[in-house]
């Protein structure tokens, strides 16, 4: 069971995880060790909630297929399972991403001390680089 809320919960055949090979440096004992995980999660088929459900599949991450298929490989770690346990603390945050509702932005206006410190800064900059010409 992966807990992402008070009330949502992944039930284990929701996640399929497979044992891999890494990958990149480790020595010859990288070659013999399944020690990365692949981890699958099936959006469509899951027990979300229909709002995370869209909001997952309205998402532009490279893990999530186009199928609505959530792809994650953990290979940080040396052992296979501090790696399921990276792979299930990342598939978490990316469901509890979902949920944060983002704030509207409302457009401001610049004050009008802004404003005139702005202007003294330019024409700071305009006298100092006048000054700079060649004298007559």
């Amino acid at each position: 069971m992966l807990q992402i809320s008070n009330t949502v919960t992944l039930a284990d055949w929701e996640i399929e995880m497979t044992a891999i090979r890494a990958q990149g440096a480790g020595g010859q004992n990288v070659n013999k060790t399944s020690s990365a995980i692949h981890l699958r999660f099936d959006i469509n088929r899951s027990s979300l909630p229909a709002v995370y459900k869209e909001r997952l599949l309205a998402l532009s991450d490279s893990r999530i297929t186009t199928e609505g298929v959530v792809v994650i490989k953990a290979q940080a770690y040396r052992t296979q399972e501090l790696n399921k346990q990276d792979a299930l603390n990342r598939l978490q945050e990316l469901i509890k991403s979902v949920t944060v509702v983002q704030k509207k932005r409302r457009p401001t206006k610049p004050t009008r001390a802004s404003k005139t410190r702005r202007l003294e800064g330019k024409k700071k900059r305009a006298t100092t680089k006048s000054l700079r010409g060649r004298v007559v």
